[in-house]
């Protein structure tokens, strides 16, 4: 199970390596490490149980 993924910030576009918690899914808020802007994280799980991440601006 790999818990590391690459994402890329919606605003300032710099791919930043995200570690996902294995018990973490659902949708959370984290800052970005570059540039501090609010992300909307969606994290779910494959069948294999690797995180599906997803990012968009945080409202």
């Amino acid at each position: 199970m790999d818990d590391t993924k690459q994402v890329c910030c919606p605003y300032c576009s710099e791919v930043v390596e995200l570690y996902v918690d294995p018990e973490t899914w659902g949708t959370l808020v984290q800052d970005c490490d570059v540039c501090c802007r609010p992300w909307q994280l969606h994290v779910a799980r494959d069948e294999d149980g690797d995180p599906i991440v997803s990012v968009s601006r945080a409202q």
